[in-house]
């Protein structure tokens, strides 16, 4: 493997928009998800309709079709 070609790795944390907050190993420091293993739809069994950004709206407009 060459030297002095890969990035640091080391310890940041996760925090995600419903709050919690993962430790885990990284190439990135302190990432912020919108969604995680404790709010998703599928690990809950809770359906719910997440639109970020209002994709749906810039989807409309884009197409024209409402």
């Amino acid at each position: 493997m060459k030297k002095d070609i890969h990035p640091p790795y080391e310890k940041t944390t996760i925090t995600c928009a419903c709050g919690s907050v993962y430790e885990v190993g990284s190439t990135k420091k302190n990432m912020k998800v919108e969604i995680c293993s404790n709010c998703h739809p599928f690990f809950t069994g809770k359906q719910k309709f997440v639109d970020t950004g209002g994709r749906v709206e810039r989807f409309k407009r884009k197409y024209g079709r409402e």
